[in-house]
């Protein structure tokens, strides 16, 4: 017996700053549709998947809940393993950044890089976003923010060791341009990589940090951690055993097959993982693939919970089973595009697809082969030519929908397992079995048309099976197949169940919803409502607003006010002078974190007393969600500015 070819998937590292969501499981459920793939077509798959622990974002998350970034991150570790399980992720192995022998491959990366000079000690200067861990120069940033996240960055200046990112430019650059390696996909990413980051000019990546401590120390260097995309990265490797004795099987499973994630950190993955590889020596993965976000609304929006928007996926895999939710998801996104989520076109999807064509056609045939045939059909049928759209269709879908899987178009793969249900439902109309069952002669034409239906829907259990593997074996059941016809292999056999195989009836595979008692419900069951907007307020002139002087103004200090939870004490600069002002905004921001800002501000207001205190005017904030927001401007706006 050959020794399976080893297969190896990964999604990225997942950043537990907070519990995990709807949007996480995109990736994970697309490498678990391959991952149950190749193992069906006999491989040995490794299946990666984990958390990236370290960094600034989670130092401040835990010092505001008052405990160890340790324990902070293990409490939101365990959600997402839960939630893996309750969607049958059939993950091999989970790596955390903490853990012990991945910190010690790290380390030992960091100082190889280092003594082999690609890594060297400079000052960094420039620009951070803390949601994002990264560094980006002034030309980088987008209307002085965060390319990535639109968020605020600020200016860091601090001793740091740095990666000579620079010098693989022109390595990085063939290798994406590469045809015959197609080594990133979708092409619009490959485009994306060399125009906004090679051809401009790649800098040396900073790689360590010593403003914050929640990172793998630097082995040689007390004080400096190392930085968090580095430590993350490297992830791929050290859960095979790189530079550590724990595992032991990093030349059976690298170079990975497939490394898979968001497209958010495609530039991590396809410039600066390929480059820490080649100067490491060591195989680069053989695909890297950027998919999109699903996004909230039809219209792309945020998640709204008073729009019924509740997205909880233990609720939704509770109320409508963990194959319906997983289905639709992997047939909404489109390779490479963003794919909207809302519950109403969930419930469509699972009432169109699942309840009307598949499981309508399970019932149908079954029910028609216990009311003519006692549930057995009998050997000797009369097939024809007018078979052969039908079982012509459904032999070729398993190499197509192999391809489409792998590949990661697994909407494709989907849309057209299900045009083969719907051609199915439709021979059941063209040849009409009530028809035939009234005519003794036909009992041999009656039941070839059931075989043929039962054999089609036998095929196409079997290719979905990796996307919904928990209703597939009850269909399996139903319709008499046995694991002698239910291998992936099998799929490509035409006829391979046994000639007087017996159906048996089962429970409704996919109930239908009725959609608006089920958004009603769900939005009642949300347990917590974001604040609406604010009416608008009745229609004013010009005049009344131009009475409003609005100014921007810096702060000079800020501080709680004794005995209130509400309220923070400012002390502006209004480019005038000095003024106090009181904002009910304590509960969103520490004071630390709006020293210096430069914010909006209604100057005119008559002074008032709150809690003892006179306030001079009014800060301008908006509300997002349930929490508001300063407005504030960058630097360059100078105290006084007018607004208009």
């Amino acid at each position: 017996m050959s020794e399976k070819k080893p297969f190896y998937i990964t999604t990225p590292i997942y950043y537990p700053s907070g519990n995990p969501h709807i949007g996480h499981c995109y990736t994970t459920l697309a490498c678990d549709v391959v991952a149950r793939m190749k193992r069906m077509q006999g491989f040995d798959v490794m299946f990666l998947t984990g958390t990236d622990e370290h960094g600034q974002k989670i130092e401040k998350k835990a010092q505001e809940e008052g405990v160890t970034p340790k324990e902070y991150v293990d409490v939101i570790v365990e959600n997402f393993k839960k939630l893996w399980s309750r969607l049958g992720i059939t993950y091999d192995r989970y790596i955390r950044t903490t853990d012990d022998y991945h910190i010690e491959s790290v380390q030992k990366i960091f100082k190889k890089l280092y003594d082999d000079g690609y890594i060297y000690k400079s000052s960094y200067k420039g620009k951070y976003c803390t949601p994002c861990e990264s560094f980006w120069t002034e030309s980088q940033l987008v209307d002085g923010k965060c390319p990535d996240c639109g968020r605020e960055v600020t200016d860091a200046e601090e001793e740091a060791y740095f990666f000579k990112l620079s010098q693989f430019g022109p390595r990085l650059k063939e290798l994406l341009l590469d045809e015959e390696k197609d080594f990133l996909e979708p092409k619009s990413r490959v485009n994306e990589m060399i125009n906004n980051f090679i051809e401009p000019g790649l800098q040396d990546l900073c790689v360590s940090r010593t403003s914050f401590t929640w990172g793998i120390p630097v082995t040689f260097d007390p004080g400096h951690i190392v930085y968090v995309w580095v430590d993350a990265l490297s992830n791929y490797i050290t859960a095979l055993g790189y530079m550590n004795e724990t595992y032991d099987d990093y030349k059976k499973y690298w170079p990975a097959d497939m490394h898979v994630m968001a497209k958010e950190i495609v530039r991590f993955h396809s410039l600066i993982w390929p480059a820490i590889l080649m100067a490491l020596g060591e195989p680069l993965p053989k695909k890297i693939y950027g998919h999109g976000w699903i996004t909230f609304g039809a219209a792309g929006g945020k998640m709204s919970k008073s729009a019924g928007n509740v997205v909880d996926p233990f609720v939704l895999c509770d109320r409508y089973g963990v194959d319906a939710l997983r289905y639709h998801l992997l047939r909404e996104m489109p390779f490479g595009a963003d794919a909207p989520y809302t519950n109403e076109m969930m419930f469509n999807r699972i009432n169109s697809d699942l309840a009307n064509d598949l499981g309508n056609l399970v019932s149908r045939t079954v029910a028609m082969a216990i009311k003519y045939f006692d549930g057995t059909l009998p050997a000797e049928k009369d097939f024809n030519d007018s078979d052969e759209e039908l079982l012509g269709m459904a032999s070729a879908l398993p190499a197509f929908v192999s391809e489409n899987y792998e590949s990661l178009h697994i909407s494709d793969a989907l849309a057209e397992i299900f045009k083969v249900i719907s051609r199915a439902n439709k021979y059941i109309d063209e040849n009409e079995p009530w028809v035939l069952a009234k005519d003794e002669t036909k009992k041999g034409r009656l039941a070839a048309v059931l075989y043929n239906l039962l054999d089609t829907i036998r095929v196409c259990t079997i290719l979905l099976s990796p996307v919904m593997p928990h209703v597939t074996p009850e269909i399996f059941k139903q319709i008499g197949a046995d694991e002698s016809c239910t291998t992936w292999d099998a799929a490509s056999l035409r006829h391979a169940l046994k000639a007087d195989v017996t159906v048996e009836k089962g429970p409704v595979l996919f109930p239908r919803i009725d959609t608006e008692k089920e958004l009603a419900e769900l939005d009642a069951l949300s347990p917590k409502k974001d604040l609406p907007s604010e009416p608008l307020k009745d229609v004013t002139d010009f005049d009344n607003f131009a009475a409003l002087d609005l100014r921007a103004v810096k702060v000079l200090s800020c501080e709680k006010v004794p005995k209130s939870d509400k309220l923070l004490l400012f002390k502006v600069d209004d480019g005038f002078g000095e003024r106090q002002v009181l904002s009910g905004i304590a509960q969103y921001y520490k004071p630390e974190e709006l020293l210096g800002k430069t914010l909006a501000m209604i100057v005119n207001l008559k002074p008032r007393k709150m809690m003892g205190y006179e306030s001079c005017g009014m800060i301008l904030s908006v509300r997002d969600g349930d929490r508001f927001r300063v407005v504030e401007f960058d630097d360059s706006i100078k105290p006084g500015s007018d607004i208009s």
